[in-house]
């Protein structure tokens, strides 16, 4: 597979060009993201779904563009997919023909149910989930993917997009209500089983609802894909919205570029969800790009990450630990140690897990330097750490790696993020835990380590001496009062 993928999608509202630069079998990162708002389908909704000249002149134009960017990148492989206001054009192949004639692009027209596909994969791969519902609402279709376990059992796709509402309802004058009754009727056609307690928000239209709410609530993360909220109190706030008129819409934190369609977008949002009976919605800031992507780079392993296996961490371990040292007894330290104290502070497996990930990702601040290492190592998990996490997780692991022997954990940083983190006495135990293991470990990599705890010290045994670590330990700040003892 080449270095360099790009994926191009064409939808009635948006086209947009990502470009994904792999570091490793499974390691990849976003390298570029272009978007123009082309409105391929405005019109076609009056005329039966005819694509009209301006429409068309727009995309081909974008595209062009696109085509520059992608001999500028050097990309190897090209995806480039269509989705609603192409399939239910009769004169599509005006379209497809020039582009593939003067541009050279090939483009796949795929239908809901592929659309739909594309974004559970990129769900079940890249969220923290097992069991949910995918909704991709676009300008022309609302498009939803049932996951249970992790997998993909069912596909289903409604003509329901902001577009197709916009040019039905609103720029007719029609209310609100009606508009309402429309996507009723058409959510009669979901099959029952696509029910679940958790909905994941894939889209444009998505997206800014999560900023929007992340804005209202405070919410001390600004990171999109993960956040997860509650139904029940979201309801009032998409009724408002799905309502408001356009000078309304700053008011609620809606950006410029999204007044157009965001009303209709909250409408059928918020039918969706309830037709559902969704309790939660996890917030998606991957969709049908990423779901193209790794159905090409997860071909031949059933379109899942083998078990073990995390892009992000594996990519940022390509970019940013270029030291290559083994971790293994880092690890083997750090679980001893860990099941050594684990009841002191009622650590939990979820636990052992995190600190085992910031261990295998300790070294990666000293790409840019050794100097304050442990706070660019934050920056970058904080920034980086995206694909199969929860915030709390991202947030935990990020804030062990700022660990530093002489203050554990850094209180800003708590503070700032306390809501979405362990408690206080958790965070300095494992950060104690962190430290030590990185103290005793680069002192002596090799050495066969023992702990005893007995709830007033901690006696450390090496087969190898650990002449240097006894400073580094003498200075050590400790979750609580007890004694550190080593025996070498």
């Amino acid at each position: 597979m080449p270095k360099r993928i790009a994926v191009i999608d064409i939808g009635s509202n948006s086209a947009r060009l990502v470009i994904f630069q792999r570091t490793s079998r499974y390691g990849f990162h976003l390298i570029l993201q272009q978007k123009s708002r082309v409105r391929i389908g405005e019109g076609a909704y009056e005329k039966e779904g005819e694509l009209q000249p301006a429409g068309m002149e727009r995309a081909y134009r974008t595209l062009h563009s696109f085509t520059h960017t992608l001999r500028e990148y050097k990309v190897g492989k090209i995806h480039a997919v269509a989705t609603s206001a192409l399939r239910d054009a009769p004169n599509r192949s005006e379209f497809l023909s020039r582009v593939r004639r003067e541009l050279g692009l090939q483009i796949k027209v795929i239908d809901g149910t592929k659309e739909a596909f594309y974004g559970g994969v990129a769900a079940a791969n890249l969220l923290p989930i097992r069991d949910a519902v995918t909704i991709d609402i676009g300008g022309g279709s609302t498009d939803l993917a049932l996951i249970r376990g992790g997998k993909i059992l069912d596909t289903f796709s409604l003509d329901l997009g902001t577009v197709r509402l916009k040019e039905l309802f609103t720029d007719r004058n029609r209310s609100v209500e009606e508009a309402r009754r429309y996507v009723l009727r058409e959510l009669e056609r979901l099959p029952e089983r696509f029910h679940s307690a958790t909905a994941v928000g894939i889209g444009g239209t998505a997206r800014a609802i999560s900023r929007a709410l992340i804005l209202r609530n405070r919410y001390p993360l600004e990171k999109i894909h993960a956040y997860t909220y509650k139904v029940g109190k979201a309801v009032p706030y998409l009724q408002n919205l799905a309502n408001a008129r356009i000078d309304e819409l700053p008011g609620l934190f809606i950006k410029k570029n999204r007044f157009d369609t965001i009303r209709e977008g909250a409408l059928i949002f918020l039918e969706v969800l309830q037709r559902l009976e969704a309790r939660k919605v996890v917030s998606s800031g991957v969709g049908v790009r990423e779901g193209v992507f790794l159905h090409d780079l997860l071909r031949n392993d059933g379109l899942r990450f083998p078990h073990g296996i995390n892009p992000s961490l594996r990519s940022i371990k390509d970019r940013f630990d270029l030291l290559g040292l083994p971790e293994g007894n880092r690890q083997r330290i750090g679980r001893k140690l860990f099941d050594t104290l684990r009841e002191e502070f009622s650590g939990k497996e979820n636990h052992r897990k995190l600190l085992h990930h910031a261990l295998s990702l300790a070294n990666i601040g000293k790409m840019l330097t050794i100097y304050k290492e442990h706070q660019h190592a934050f920056y970058i998990a904080s920034q980086e750490l995206n694909f199969g996490f929860t915030h709390r997780e991202m947030l935990t692991i990020a804030l062990l790696l700022r660990s530093k022997g002489d203050t554990l954990y850094y209180r800003p940083l708590y503070r700032q993020y306390r809501s979405l983190l362990p408690s206080k006495r958790k965070i300095k135990w494992l950060s104690f835990i962190y430290t030590l293991t990185l103290i005793l470990h680069e002192n002596s990599s090799q050495a066969a380590i023992r702990f005893r705890w007995d709830g007033k010290a901690l006696t450390i045994q090496s087969d190898r001496p650990l002449y240097l670590a006894h400073e580094s330990i003498a200075s050590l700040q400790k979750p609580e009062d007890f004694e550190i003892l080593l025996i070498d």
